[in-house]
């Protein structure tokens, strides 16, 4: 799942910054969105 930070975290290892998109399993983004940590990006199905 996609999702754009609003925080700064360490994520396995990496260090995710706020305000940009990271790919992470859909478990955790899911957590992180109800928490507001993060916030779940639509993607369009016309993407490349």
């Amino acid at each position: 799942m996609k999702v754009k930070m609003n925080v700064q975290t360490a994520y396995h290892g990496d260090l995710l910054r706020a305000g940009k998109e990271y790919e992470i399993d859909e478990e955790t983004a899911k957590r992180w969105v109800a928490s507001k940590l993060a916030e779940e990006v639509q993607e369009d199905s016309t993407d490349k």
